[in-house]
This record gives C-alpha cells, structure tokens and sequence, in this order.
C-alpha cells in the first residue's frame, strides 16, 4: 500500500503522523512511504533518518496527498488538504470531528473518505488504547502549566504550587479521574499541591484513592463541583465522551464564585470544552480573563513536546496502522471491533459521530 505523511499544517503543531521507525516497520512489510520534506523536523527528525528507514522523500503536501492511500496524520485536515485528497483514501489521525467546521466533515464524505479517529478506537472494556498515551502527557504537563500561569507576571495570583512552611499549598481541583486526571493528579500531588479528583465513576475513585489516599476524592455533582470550585487556586476539566462534544461541567454562574485570578485549564477543548466559558487559544497566546478568571485552553497542549507525543501515540497506534496497511480499510474494520469504533465517515457516510460544531471556531 502507498502510506503518505505529511506535514502537519496547523500552527504549533510540531508532531508528525509516524516516526522513522514506524516507518521503517511498513516498509519491511513490503508498504511504500511517501513523507513531506521536513515533515518530522518539528519532533527532531530528519529526512535522512526518513530515507535510511526505506521512506521517499516528496517536496509538496499536494504530492503526497496524491500518492497515498493511506494517509498518517496527527490532526485533521485543514480545508487545502481535504482538496488534495484523493477519493477514497483512508484518513487515520486524532481527527476530533465532533467539534469541526461542518464543511470539513462534508468535505470529508464527499471525497467517500474513510477516517478514522484515533481517539476513538475502543477496546471491549472502554479503554481508549491511543489516546491514552497523549492524556498521560496532557495530564503530566497541567502542573507544569499551572505553576507558570499563577505566577503574577503571567497573570495569575501569585501562588507557588507546593506552598512553604507556614504558607498552605495551592488547591487543585481535577474534573475527571480518566488517564489525564489521574496523571495530573499524581503530578500536582508530586509537586506538594493539595489535590481533590471529582468524577461520576466510584470505580475510578477508588482506584485514585487506593493508590494515593492523600487526594481527596468526590462523586462529581454539580453541587460538589461548585463547592470545590468555590475555594479553588486551579481548576482542571478532562471530560471526555468519544464521539460526542464533552459535557458542560463548570458554568459562567459557579464560575462568579470562584476567587479571582484562579487559574482554569480546559484539556476538554479539543472536543468543544467542558467550561461554560471555554473558547480555542493558542500556544502564542494561550490564556484570557473572563469573569476575572484566567482561562488556559490550548487544543493541542501535548504538540510542543513534539518527540515524545509522537513516540507515544505511534507505539500505541502502529497494530491498527498495520492492519489497514495490510488488509485495506475496509477489510481491518471488518475484522476488528475495536478499530470500527474509530471510524468517523466511511464511503460517503458518517459513523461513531456525533455531531457538534462551534459556531466560529475550529478548522
């Protein structure tokens, strides 16, 4: 099969669908790839360590668009790639169609693409096996995003995470127990943060507090999540339902009661946002005030760690890219349950999607 790679094309996106040696894997099964110049220079890799894996070099996105049929990405496509693509290609990336400009999904079905979404590839029990390995990422970078943004220079309230003697840590709320929550929780605990973890799930609780009984744990109600909120220096949200725009958690109203300068991160951004409040920033500029609030809600917070992002969602994601490989779209999805609950539009119609679109926002 003709695997193409393109460079990733949204600002501050420096990671890059597949790594030399997922590469040089597809090509010892007899596959052929096609990467964009300087498609991995973002992550720390060249287009010499490209060809010494058994990749062609190509010098336009629009060439490799038309040499693929497969097509490895990190996000979805932006309006001039979904032009360039071929029919019937199939698209594998975090796509996040939930959350995209209609006219980017309809591109996609009427080009009879089949895409899938990597964060929606599901095993029996639930578990998302790729995405995970970015919300760990995502969940071990909040402290270190928090710690900055509340400082006064950056406008938060001038609070050091794990506090001194005679001065109280800062308070954290987490909003979500999944694998960001957790991660984030370990992390902010690590750096002497005083941690609370809220989610609908006992069962995840429990897990959080069998391991690190020092985090308090709550049922997420609205009513505890206004408590909590009430006497937070951070609030992170990582809400998440594959397929469907994240829930709305937090409101502009719980929002007024919170003491100013607290500091949210919405981690739920990608998939619409789980703060009432919450709009699309950048890495450029990544924060604002609204309600006397900062808000952090950054997409694609684990792209500027560009090397191990890609590292650690391409060792999840390589069996899934080697059996379409392999056998064809068509056939992989078939045989593998898992891999079917990834796929987004196939042959001119949508699956596994709920649609949502943001009225100004999203590409």
């Amino acid at each position: 099969m003709n695997i193409g790679i393109p460079k990733e094309r949204r600002p501050f996106e420096y990671r890059v669908g597949v790594s030399p040696a997922g590469v040089e894997i597809l090509v010892q099964q007899g596959h052929t790839a096609y990467v964009e110049h300087e498609a991995g220079l973002g992550a720390g890799f060249s287009d010499l360590e490209y060809e010494r894996a058994g990749a062609s070099i190509v010098y336009s996105g629009h060439e490799v668009y038309g040499r693929a049929e497969l097509l490895l990405k990190v996000t979805r496509p932006v309006q001039e790639e979904i032009e360039w693509l071929n029919p019937e290609t199939t698209l594998m990336g975090f796509l996040h169609l939930a959350s995209a400009r209609q006219g980017r999904v309809e591109g996609l079905v009427e080009k009879k693409t089949t895409a899938i979404a990597y964060e929606q590839i599901q095993l029996s029990d639930g578990s998302l096996p790729v995405l995970h390995s970015l919300s760990q990422i995502g969940g071990r970078m909040a402290p270190q995003i928090a710690a900055r943004f509340l400082q006064n220079n950056l406008g938060g309230k001038g609070i050091l995470l794990g506090g001194v003697a005679g001065v109280p840590p800062a308070e954290v709320i987490i909003i979500g127990a999944g694998a960001a929550g957790t991660n984030a929780a370990i992390a902010f605990l690590g750096l002497g943060a005083h941690v609370t973890v809220l989610d609908k799930s006992m069962e995840s609780l429990q897990r959080v507090h069998d391991r690190y009984p020092q985090i308090v744990t709550m049922i997420s109600t609205r009513r505890n999540i206004e408590r909590a909120c009430n006497y937070a220096d951070v609030v992170l949200g990582v809400v998440l339902v594959p397929g469907e725009r994240a829930p709305i958690v937090l409101t502009r109203e719980m929002l007024k009661t919170m003491k100013p300068r607290s500091l949210l991160i919405d981690m739920s951004i990608d998939q619409g946002g789980c703060f009432e409040t919450s709009r699309p920033t950048t890495h450029d500029h990544p924060t604002y005030v609204e309600e006397g609030i900062l808000h952090y809600c950054v997409p694609n917070v684990p792209a500027v760690v560009a090397r191990t992002s890609t590292h650690a969602f391409v060792n999840a994601a390589m069996p899934y890219i080697m059996k379409v490989a392999e056998c064809g779209a068509e056939a992989a999805i078939a045989k593998d349950a898992s891999l079917e609950m990834g796929v987004n539009t196939f042959k001119g119609e949508m699956r596994h999607l709920q649609r949502w679109v943001a009225p100004e926002e999203g590409e």
